[in-house]
């Protein structure tokens, strides 16, 4: 029996607690002035943000799906790129010779 006053204490005192910290946290009256250059900060961050967060989606998932499904087009590939390279480090050196 002893047992289950000791845990209703301690749920009660778990509700105190929980009671204590949502007065403390809950805002008092604020008579201020929030003039339109905080407001259009605010605003400006949170474009900033929205503007952040769809370019994340676009180059960690639109992206590489889109490659994935669409292959590379008309693109050269390495070796179209290593060979032209080579052909200009020769001509390159042709012209110093």
């Amino acid at each position: 029996m002893d047992y289950k006053i000791e845990e209703a204490d301690i749920m009660k005192q778990k509700l105190y607690l929980l009671a204590a910290m949502l007065f403390v946290s809950l805002p008092g009256v604020a008579s201020a002035y929030v003039g339109p250059g905080a407001g259009l900060s605010a605003i400006g961050s949170l474009l900033a943000l929205l503007l952040a967060i769809v370019v994340a989606f676009v180059g960690f998932f639109w992206y590489p799906i889109k490659r994935l499904i669409g292959g590379k087009k008309g693109g050269a590939t390495i070796e179209e790129d290593t060979i032209e390279v080579e052909q200009d480090a020769v001509a390159v050196k042709e012209k110093s010779e």
